[in-house]
């Protein structure tokens, strides 16, 4: 058993010529095979050499984990920043959702199928996604000194971000507004760095460590979230 970037990774010796490396649905198990005849540490090598491919497609699991279980009803866990509330639904002419204390009160229209619920949410963390980057933003561009003259919000199953370094656009996805904000913060600067260096090569994590000293934390910790 290999820990990498705090996530367990199963270790299956088998009668095989090569080491193949899987993220198993629906959880997102992972566990790597190797030949019998391999060293543990030219396996735990390959390994950690994947962990930036092991931790994208774990989070893709997580997600979707996450989005199956949601039916907006009453008693379910609504996560806002990073903060858990108990989702309550109450009946009204207008669709809205409040934070009071521990709750989070969502009034909807008598009749609201689970998937208009989950569409009108959808949009709802978008405006608080959306209020946050504009305050975050220019704060890394100042900072790093790479501005992004294109930035949109996208609702998306498998990453947390993206870029276009050529057109210098930045997307972020719709739910980060769920998690803790330092996490937020760690996507816009992983993509603005990359508008200078493409790959997650030394340079690339030299600027991180830089800029953002306790980014590895920050990053695990944004990769757990989700789970409860």
């Amino acid at each position: 058993m290999l820990i990498v970037s705090g996530i367990t990774v199963e270790v299956c010796r088998k009668n095989v010529k090569n080491m193949l490396l899987y993220v198993k649905p629906p959880d997102g198990k992972v566990l790597v095979t190797a030949p019998l005849s391999f060293p543990y540490d030219q396996i735990e090598r390959f390994v950690r050499s994947k962990a930036d491919w092991i931790t994208a497609n774990v989070e893709k699991y997580k997600i979707q984990q996450l989005e199956s279980k949601q039916k907006y009803i009453s008693g379910e866990s609504f996560f806002v920043w990073g903060e858990k509330y108990n989702l309550q639904i109450k009946y009204g002419s207008k669709n809205s959702i409040v934070l009071s204390g521990e709750k989070a009160v969502f009034t909807i229209k008598k009749g609201l199928t689970t998937e208009k619920r989950e569409k009108f949410v959808r949009e709802w963390y978008r405006k608080l996604l959306i209020a946050e980057v504009e305050e975050t933003l220019p704060k890394w561009e100042k900072k790093t000194g790479l501005k992004a003259d294109i930035w949109q919000t996208k609702y998306m199953k498998t990453r947390w971000g993206s870029c276009r370094p050529k057109l210098k656009k930045i997307c972020l996805n719709v739910q980060l507004a769920k998690y803790f904000p330092q996490g937020l913060e760690y996507i816009i600067l992983h993509e603005l760095i990359h508008f200078k260096e493409r790959g997650h090569n030394a340079r690339f994590k030299s600027q991180l460590d830089r800029y953002m000293p306790d980014w590895k934390e920050v990053k695990k910790m944004l990769n757990k979230q989700g789970l409860d």
